[in-house]
């Protein structure tokens, strides 16, 4: 397996403890490979992606949104994923356009 990009993305638990909201955030890694990419709970297969899209919030992050072939899941990224989105657009999704 070929590494070809990481990015980082938080999970953000909201608790509430006596009436109070308890924010907690765990930072975590995206792993693009050449035939996968990997979050710390799901693996996708690069063929069933058919892309990946960004919507800024924020001054630096954002969402990162992974659309494929069972729907669209989004992850919340502190900085901008471009160098993910890039290596995916070279390497990946020229092969199965």
């Amino acid at each position: 397996m070929c590494l070809l990009s990481v990015q980082p993305y938080v999970k953000v638990y909201r608790q509430i403890i006596d009436a109070e909201i308890i924010c907690r955030e765990e930072e975590r890694k995206i792993y693009l490979y050449h035939d996968r990419l990997v979050t710390k709970h799901r693996v996708f297969l690069t063929r069933d992606i058919s892309d990946l899209s960004f919507r800024k919030m924020g001054d630096e992050g954002g969402l990162l949104y992974v659309h494929t072939n069972k729907g669209i899941f989004s992850y919340t990224v502190p900085s901008s994923p471009q160098s993910l989105m890039k290596a995916f657009r070279i390497h990946i999704k020229k092969e199965y356009d």
